[in-house]
């Protein structure tokens, strides 16, 4: 696929998964149409995973898909693309409509570490999944629905000097006009499910950006878009894994839900849901634990999150050697404490896949007197015990309500995906 072909699709993935959940749901379905057959975590497994089968499974915002190769066994390893579905911004709280002087407002709580400034003074969509009371759950999203106001200049005479807002009472979306009692935004959640209202047992409601991805710049070499922080990643993979032709090991996507707020849930890199899937794919072969030890420790797991291109005019705040810039290919993402988890094998690997696929790449290292962040990665060594390296395309205003990057580094990153997990 073409650099301006793959980013039309990414822009097309990134306007479907405005939350993990419709992620999640987005994957599957274009799984299922290009033939991966959904599982059902509660049933037996050992009928449909078999040589050559391709299978998806989903649990809450996160999904798995595998690919096996026609000689699979119960030691066959595994080449997993890692990757995570949520972004930074701002969920629905309980009882959320509220209202002062005439506006009606929405309560949200902060989610993970977005670049709250960003947020402010652009329609926003509410995203995510209801669940009814009878346990069925509904992806839902509002569209353009709602607006964090600044105030104005000529009321904080000090706003482009010391701007600062308050996680409390700055950050509340306006949605409407009325008074206590007005605007029941779950009512208009519950009515966008198509049921009762007092049959609403719950929901995971996330704030999006509603304006469409755009190729932007003098020749269109540029591209923005809310959630690049990490659907470019998942898409990449998915990207990757569609193309693929696994040999020799078995080919898994997982993107995985709570990234952005430490991994630490069911559906998290820090859960059990990989080591489940993997564990259950070993045993439907015949293996026992012995021989998914065998397949784990032949394994590798390349872990996929977007990174830092290097700003126009901060560049105190990068590394004074290595500068990724625009265009120059996906990132391979180095920490000596072990923030990211390349080592010189994975660095390696990286170089092998990139020049068997025909993509530059660059590398990513922090300046020493900048803490570090960090991805799925060190979870995933750290659980499974597979080798793992870090990777990512380079981006401009990470955590913003709306990121860029080049047009050409989304693509060259399928195309990495794709060789590594047909282990050429």
């Amino acid at each position: 696929m073409d650099a301006p072909s793959h980013i039309d699709d990414l822009a097309a993935f990134v306007t479907a998964s405005p939350s993990s959940y419709h992620a999640a749901a987005e994957a599957a379905r274009r799984l299922g149409e290009a033939g991966y057959v959904p599982l059902d975590e509660t049933a037996d497994w050992r009928g449909a995973v078999r040589p050559g089968a391709r299978l998806v499974v989903v649990r809450e915002g996160s999904v798995i898909a595998f690919a096996l190769p026609p000689d699979a066994g119960a030691t066959t390893p595994f080449r997993v693309v890692g990757a995570h579905t949520d972004s930074p911004g701002f969920k629905l709280k309980p009882r959320p409509t509220l209202s002062a002087f005439g506006w009606l407002s929405a309560g949200v709580e902060v989610y993970g570490g977005p670049i709250i400034s960003s947020w402010f003074d652009r329609e926003l969509e509410f995203a995510g999944r209801l669940v009814a009371l009878d346990g069925t759950t509904h992806l839902i999203r509002t569209g353009p629905y709602a607006r964090i106001p600044h105030l104005a200049i000529h009321l904080d005479r000090d706003l482009n000097t010391s701007f600062a807002p308050d996680r409390q009472r700055d950050v509340q979306p306006v949605f409407g006009v009325g008074g206590p009692g007005d605007g029941d935004l779950v009512g208009h959640l519950a009515k966008l499910a198509g049921i009762d209202p007092e049959q609403v047992g719950g929901y995971d409601m996330v704030t999006v950006d509603a304006a469409a991805p755009a190729r932007f710049g003098a020749d269109e070499s540029l591209f923005a878009s809310a959630r690049l922080d990490n659907l470019s990643s998942v898409h990449a993979g998915l990207a990757g894994l569609l193309a693929a032709e696994p040999a020799g090991s078995i080919a898994v996507l997982a993107a995985f839900d709570h990234e952005e707020v430490g991994s630490e849930s069911r559906s998290g890199a820090a859960g059990p849901f990989l080591a489940d899937v993997l564990e259950r794919v070993s045993a439907a072969l015949g293996g026992d634990r012995g021989d998914l030890a065998r397949a784990v420790a032949g394994s590798w797991c390349l872990s996929s999150d977007a990174g830092h291109a290097i700003h126009p005019y901060r560049d105190d705040r990068h590394d004074p050697a290595n500068h990724p810039v625009p265009g120059g290919g996906p990132l391979l993402k180095i920490n000596a404490n072990q923030r990211y988890t390349t080592d010189g094998a994975g660095a390696a690997l990286w170089a092998r896949t990139c020049a068997v696929a025909g993509v530059p790449y660059q590398e990513f290292v922090s300046n020493n007197a900048v803490p570090c962040g960090s991805t799925i990665g060190p979870i995933t060594a750290t659980r499974l015990g597979i080798p793992t390296l870090d990777v990512g395309t380079p981006l401009l205003s990470m955590h913003s309500a709306r990121e860029m990057c080049h047009v050409e580094d989304p693509g060259r990153l399928a195309a990495a995906a794709r060789v590594f997990l047909s282990n050429a």
